[in-house]
């Protein structure tokens, strides 16, 4: 009985220490951390792009998912995953083909949760951006604050912002010769938190007009884009040389929408990691509305379009991407497919693949406002986050941003184009028949009034902000007449350093802003009488929390000095008032509510009842 207890013993002991032995050989990653499964297909293919779809079947604590992998070159195969709680997860491959090299292979991990400081560290680390539960605004996953302050590198895809392995150093200034690198960390030291960009320009292989649009119908369009300088299809390769797809054999300029090039792709992947090691968040598109019309004619729509955003997405939807499906800033027959077309095709590839892995929102940089083009809830299914662009780029954007926050049920929004300072362009930068002088304070107003008043409309995703030499001249190359500024120019335009000061007057009450409605009418008058309804000039905004003890105030040059009407009656209130020019805050005083709710502003800062320039104002009941 005895030796029968010891051998007994020895057992349970030996098994206790293979499954010790199993824990502690496991795996070990952080939440939210992306990991990478790889697979080597046994099977060959014509086209692995085309002709393999792989998985797995991903399984965590109360949590089961499909995820989607793609093509890496070669055989082999990449899924992108991240835990999104901590626990022992699991994975299982399979594909859409007899493949053993893709089916079948499991594996597991145990996901841990990050420390405090490595929390502060990196935003990142707090989870994937979602709606807040209101639906109105973002956070990160485990509910922190995320106000979206953004800056539009269209180009960073490319060589054009070249990846130099080279740390910045910290008081960098910009300047010829500026890498990612560089510029990011100029961003960063100014609390940016976005950068957005397009994923591929497929058919801009030479400096001139995209040929495939010419007909007798678009001369005349062509010497318009021509007169105002904007050729735009200049070489957009990595800095390895390599183009997102494939030559198409049957045309010099039209690429091969059915054949990837998994090496440009590995360039971006190296750009998307260091965005997200130094806590961005990126806004990825996938392409450029030009491409359009080539996609359209010559190859399988909406298959071939689905396909790519599709790999776009698996290739970096285990980031903290804000994701775009198409760059449709200018809807025009001669330069776009519809918003029709391209809701087909997004629709499309919504119902064979379903939304973003990990739910992030899914908006689309637009001309006007994507509620217009795209409907809303059922008629996008894939749409989560709504977004007015482009034009008109005046107060025709408001009455915009306010119906989209009225919609149910409710969406993000933001102004995901506004006015870009430094453009000296008549197409993009004229407001009610004005055109700024290029830098000058006139032009960076502009693009400050486009700020507050985009978010003080309900715009309360956040802004992005119009670094207009987004096609990231980078180079010195020579400039002409209406080009954009040299990116180390429009890095240092004030108006991109105002950006810091708009995130520090709307968090400056925590996340009471995301509960604020707008609610311009409440302020009599918010229109100046002689105010222009396409300008940027005389209007004033107010975002008021439902309470009525915290209102946001923005008030444009040449505004009149309004009564606040419709707070708590007979409540006292302090009032501060903010500069958004140098991010100051200023006086501070007291006043008390009528017993209509009514409270009477006497003057602007300096003694005025007509700005003479732009000034914020924060309301807090006492």
């Amino acid at each position: 009985m005895r030796l029968t207890m010891s051998f007994l013993t020895i057992c349970f002991l030996f098994i206790s220490l293979l499954c010790s032995c199993g824990r502690n050989s496991r795996e070990k990653i952080h939440v939210f951390e992306m990991k990478e499964i790889t697979l080597e297909a046994s099977e060959q293919y014509d086209n692995p792009y085309t002709e393999v779809e792989c998985w797995i079947d991903l399984r965590g604590p109360e949590i089961r998912k499909k995820i989607y992998g793609f093509w890496n070159g070669g055989n082999e195969f990449v899924v992108r995953i991240a835990a999104t709680t901590p626990g022992i997860w699991s994975w299982r491959s399979a594909s859409n083909q007899s493949d053993e090299g893709l089916n079948g292979h499991t594996g597991s991990f145990t996901a841990v949760k990050w420390s405090q400081d490595e929390l502060r560290a990196n935003p990142n680390r707090r989870g994937f951006i979602r709606p807040t539960e209101n639906g109105h605004a973002l956070q990160y996953a485990d509910g922190t604050p995320f106000f979206m302050l953004g800056d539009t590198w269209w180009a960073a895809s490319t060589w054009r912002y070249p990846l130099k392995k080279i740390e910045p150093e910290e008081d960098y200034v910009p300047q010829e010769g500026i890498s990612f690198e560089q510029a990011l960390h100029f961003r960063k030291q100014q609390n940016y938190n976005t950068i957005a960009m397009i994923a591929a320009f497929p058919n801009w292989k030479v400096d001139d007009f995209p040929p495939q649009y010419m007909n007798e119908d678009s001369v005349g369009v062509r010497q318009a884009w021509e007169k105002n300088g904007m050729n735009t299809a200049k070489d957009m390769h990595d800095e390895a040389g390599n183009m997102p797809f494939e030559p198409w054999a049957e045309s010099e300029v039209i690429a091969n929408f059915d054949r990837v090039n998994p090496d440009y792709f590995k360039s971006l992947d190296k750009k998307i990691q260091y965005l997200h090691n130094q806590g961005f968040v990126t806004f990825l598109e996938t392409v450029r509305r030009d491409h359009g019309p080539s996609w359209k004619k010559y190859f399988e729509w909406p298959e071939s379009y689905a396909r790519y955003v599709q790999y776009i997405i698996a290739r970096y939807g285990a980031y903290n991407i804000i994701f775009s499906g198409i760059h449709l800033d200018w809807i025009n027959k001669h330069f776009s497919l519809s918003a029709d077309e391209f809701n087909e095709a997004l629709t499309f590839h919504y119902k064979k693949y379903g939304g973003l892995p990990y739910a992030q929102p899914h908006s689309i940089l637009i001309d006007g406002s994507t509620y217009e083009q795209f409907g809303h809830h059922n008629a996008a299914p894939w749409l989560t986050m709504h977004a007015v662009g482009n034009v008109p780029r005046n107060h025709g954007f408001y009455p915009m941003i306010e119906e989209l926050f009225e919609l149910t049920p409710p969406y993000p929004a933001a102004n995901l184009e506004a006015y870009y300072p430094g453009w000296d362009n008549e197409f993009h930068n004229t407001v009610a028949g004005e055109r700024p002088e290029p830098d000058s304070q006139r032009d960076h107003y502009f693009a400050r009034a486009q700020m507050y008043g985009s978010v003080l409309s309900g715009g309360l995703a956040g802004h992005l902000y119009g670094t207009g030499a987004y096609d990231g001249n980078t180079t010195g190359e020579p400039k002409e007449a209406g080009d954009r500024p040299y990116i180390w120019e429009a890095l240092k335009y004030p108006s991109g350093a105002q950006m810091e000061y708009l995130g520090d007057f709307i968090l400056s009450e925590g996340e009471t802003y995301q509960k604020c409605t707008p609610q311009r009418e409440l302020l009599v008058p918010h229109k100046a009488e002689d105010a222009p309804e396409n300008g940027l000039d005389g209007w004033s905004f107010l975002l008021l929390s439902q309470k009525k003890d915290v209102g946001f105030l923005y008030f444009e040059n040449n505004s009149q000095i309004p009564r606040i009407t419709d707070l708590m009656p007979n409540e006292t209130y302090q009032l501060h008032w903010f500069d958004p020019v140098s991010g100051e805050w200023l006086e501070t005083f007291k006043t008390s509510a009528d017993e209509n709710g009514t409270v009477r502003l006497n003057e602007f800062p300096g003694g005025k009842k007509r700005s003479s320039r732009d000034w914020c104002l924060k309301i807090r009941q006492l």
